[in-house]
């Protein structure tokens, strides 16, 4: 079973305070960390445990700069085989729509069995490079996929939808699935395998390796682009409520009135 999966590197903004930078149309990085998308961190680790259980091959794809290698590393090290980075000036502000013909320049010629990536990326949450990918492939594919159940030339799936429900669904492979976090556990990366994983050669591959144009990424091969990039206003603050039982009461009976609702 050879597998492909395509992971992003992002920065970690959950507890960093941000600003927007100069442009108006991203946020300032120069003092951010960067690491694996978590999303794409449980599709490498289900890539991983397939290619144990079935043998094959995992190989790990990203678009970036010089740094986006230390993501590939970490996903040698947690036990990837080989990694390729597409990185050229020219691929900087492509939409999701340029990075999947990006991808797909590369994929097209891989021998793969199923393909992998994370539901979203943690910085755009666009979630739509997946599905565009699969078009471009014309392969099929299910995104929010929680459990993956592989067969003989089919896999069953589970997506998770609106209101804590689950939907099964059988697929033919080759397929693109694109993962929920909660599919697994990701292990942790071991010091034997981050030495493994520093003597491992990463594939570099530049515009003029894809077969693609300069008009076919950057803004010019983008449906998208970003017009401003902004904090929404608080238009409303939440009135906490101080007193014994009988006084909130009133208090909300008050207010309630006051509005009309009664």
């Amino acid at each position: 079973m050879d597998v492909v999966v395509c992971v992003k590197h992002v920065p970690e903004t959950a507890e960093a305070e941000l600003r927007i930078d100069k442009t108006g149309k991203a946020i300032e990085k120069t003092s951010l960390v960067f690491d694996i998308n978590e999303w794409d961190d449980y599709a490498l680790e289900e890539a991983v445990r397939i290619r144990e259980k079935q043998g094959g091959t995992v190989t790990v794809i990203t678009v970036g700069a010089q740094d986006s290698e230390s993501t590939l590393r970490k996903c040698l090290a947690r036990g990837a085989d080989t990694a390729i980075r597409l990185t050229d000036p020219k691929f900087e502000n492509s939409d999701a729509y340029a990075i999947a013909k990006i991808l797909h320049s590369a994929i097209k010629n891989l021998h793969y069995d199923l393909i992998l990536l994370g539901a979203q990326a943690g910085d755009d949450g666009s979630a739509m490079v997946g599905p565009i990918l699969a078009e471009m492939l014309n392969i099929p594919h299910a995104t929010m996929t929680k459990k993956i159940e592989l067969n003989t030339g089919t896999a069953k799936v589970n997506r998770e939808l609106e209101g804590g429900l689950e939907e099964q669904l059988e697929i033919k492979l080759p397929a693109l699935f694109a993962v929920q976090t909660g599919i697994n556990e990701p292990r942790y990366v071991s010091i034997m395998g981050i030495r493994k994983a520093m003597q491992k050669e990463i594939k570099v591959m530049g515009l003029a390796d894809t077969g693609l144009t300069e008009a076919d990424v950057g803004p010019a091969g983008s449906w998208t682009t970003i017009e401003k990039l902004y904090v929404p206003p608080v238009e409303k603050q939440a009135e906490f409520l101080k007193g014994t039982p009988e006084e909130i009461a009133t208090k909300i009976a008050d207010i309630v009135k006051s509005r009309g609702l009664i």
